[in-house]
């Protein structure tokens, strides 16, 4: 009955996700690398040295110990030349700590402005020019992803000649840093313990809260793979175990694209760092809690249905198991982290096998709970209960929005939050307010009535909030007095964090450009009188001094009048602005 719905909605789960992966790979020219002598000229049997420096733009960094960094992927500098010269160990800078949120670790990084050395020593060799080769490897990170790119080589020309002068280095060698060791889970594992751990983190998806949405369709699928016969059983479970793989294959393919095209390494769950992913994630999930409240409901055509009866159970299972794929894989935990970082630092085909062999985890217990008839027998037939679980899940769902909402800046959770309520009322709205019986024309205008609400709202708040263009000043009385005598306007906006129609003011009125440049060219003096508490001096003064009981209320104070001009109404940016314009 709900096919199509599920199907629409893991379409968009993809999109969400190709667009936050496809966003956090734009950008790859984040570190610039040069190479500097420290002598031109050398002579023979002697010391010298090479300086690589490093310059990384501001919030990305290398991992530095090689027993921490992720997969083995550490600042690596290798020295090389034809002949004559022994190069001694990198010399590295000073590490200092990272706490990594995605691998939920502290690591050691190198970022921002550093160098690196490599003493060497000429042999005795002379008259002669010696080609140097400095080559570079290790991933570059960001709180948002992570790139392997290939570094160009660097190379430079070193002159040997016995009458080299030597008195004046171009650097001085600093003393070798003293080892600091960082321990943790992400050595670099051998083959048969990463597959282990894929397995295991395949295992722990079934748990996470980000499969609890399909969780009752899950459930009651298993229930109904009970009646049928074995063979049956088995059939539909590995055609939904089918879906799980399917899911994992565009992940390795994925993987495979980011490594060729973009040499970036890929880290499933960047999606939920984007403002709008989460956002659309927690509307979603709002939705979908409508859904299991039974506020609305999906429904196929008879002759639809039946049509698809036979081969529905296949397809639906395979989507079923597609969609719990999808949902559990952003939660993943510590091990699915492991399993992955590994997978990218190996050949293409072992990388891509450990990703499948997490989806087969994954899928494990669906094989084996269908293949046991004995097992299927246990679980209850679909009734009351079911219902009774489907709304419980309904409240886990909004705490998981809310969950996701709390993670999204100031400026939009509010917004998200008011554009929720709305959504209910209206999926409310398109399932309650009619029913079969219902006659065409009255369904067309309650639904009608329904997406134009839900549209307008999201137009309104969903929309990624604008700059404030006004150099609102704090509320502050005397500040207030002495530009007035000055001869100097004064607007105050009286407003509060509880007040909707001051925050329908603020876009209607406040953000218009040509309000805020008529605020500046006129050298008007902007308050922001916050009457959010009861004590607040703005709030006191609103009512004891300016004798105003409510929100919103604006006033503009002109040099030369005694009182100011008010308004109380939603919609006044032309008067306001025609008043400004006034101002001499």
């Amino acid at each position: 009955m709900t096919k199509r719905f599920w199907f629409f909605f893991a379409v968009l789960l993809i999109c969400l996700n190709i667009f936050a992966t496809a966003s956090s790979v734009i950008k790859k020219d984040v570190v610039t690398t040069s190479l500097e002598s420290q002598f031109d000229t050398v002579r023979p049997d002697s010391n010298s040295a090479l300086a690589i420096h490093f310059a990384a733009e501001d919030g990305w960094h290398f991992y530095a110990d090689p027993q921490s960094a992720p997969g083995g992927m550490d600042l690596k500098v290798k020295a090389s030349a034809a002949e004559g010269i022994e190069f001694a160990a990198p010399i590295f800078p000073e590490s200092h700590t990272y706490y990594d949120k995605t691998l939920k670790q502290s690591l050691a990084v190198f970022s921002g402005d550093f160098t690196v050395y490599v003493p060497f020593r000429v042999g005795d060799i002379k008259d002669k020019t010696i080609d140097i080769t400095i080559q570079i490897k290790g991933a570059v990170c960001s709180a948002m992803q992570c790139m392997t790119p290939t570094f160009e080589p660097l190379a430079v020309q070193m002159k040997v000649d016995p009458a080299a002068a030597m008195d004046k280095p171009a650097f001085e060698v600093p003393p070798p840093q003293s080892k600091k060791t960082y321990t943790g889970q992400w050595a670099n594992y051998p083959v048969w313990l990463a597959l282990l751990l894929a397995v295991v983190a395949g295992l722990g998806l079934n748990i996470m809260p980000c499969v609890w949405p399909v969780l009752p369709l899950i459930v009651m699928r298993i229930v109904s793979f009970a009646e049928n016969k074995r063979g049956k059983s088995f059939s539909m479970g590995l055609a939904f175990s089918i879906g799980i793989l399917l899911f994992f294959a565009c992940l390795a393919v994925l993987n495979i694209v980011l490594q060729l095209a973009f040499g970036t390494a890929l880290q499933w769950g960047d999606q939920l760092r984007q403002p709008s992913v989460l956002a659309a994630m927690s509307v979603i999930l709002v939705a979908l809690a409508m859904f299991m409240f039974g506020a609305f409901q999906i429904t196929l055509p008879v002759s639809v249905g039946s049509k698809q009866q036979e081969k529905g159970g296949y397809i639906g299972s395979v989507g079923m198991g597609f969609l719990a794929a999808i949902l559990s894989t952003p939660c993943g935990f510590g091990i699915l982290a492991a399993a992955i970082v590994w997978a990218q630092t190996q050949h293409l085909a072992l990388g891509t096998i450990t990703i499948m062999v997490i989806g087969l985890g994954m899928a494990l217990p669906y094989l084996i709970l269908t293949s046991i008839p004995s097992l299927l027998n246990k679980i209850p037939r679909a009734g009351k209960w079911m219902e009774i679980f489907k709304q419980a899940i309904a409240f886990l769902l909004l705490g998981i929005a809310i969950k996701l909402m709390v993670a999204l800046p100031e400026g939009r959770l509010e917004n998200i939050l008011y554009f929720s309520v709305i959504l209910g009322f209206a999926l409310w709205m398109w399932g309650q307010w009619i029913d079969y019986n219902t006659k065409t024309s009255r369904k067309i205008i309650v639904r009608g009535i329904a997406v134009i609400l839900t549209v307008a709202s999201g137009w309104f708040l969903l929309k990624s909030p604008a700059s404030e263009k006004i150099d609102w000043q704090s509320y502050d009385p005397q500040v207030i007095q002495d530009a007035i005598k000055e001869g100097r306007p004064v607007l105050i906006k009286w407003t509060a964090d509880w007040c909707l129609s001051c925050k329908v003011v603020q876009r209607t009125v406040y953000s218009k450009g040509t309000i805020a440049d008529l605020i500046a060219q006129k050298n008007v003096l902007a308050v922001k009188g916050d009457t959010t508490e009861s004590d607040f001096a703005a709030t006191k003064d609103l009512k004891n001094i300016y004798n105003e009981p409510a929100l919103p209320v604006s006033m503009l104070f002109i040099p030369g009048q005694d009182e100011p001009i008010r308004w109380h109404e939603l919609f006044f940016a032309n008067e306001l602005a025609e008043k400004l314009k006034s101002i001499k």
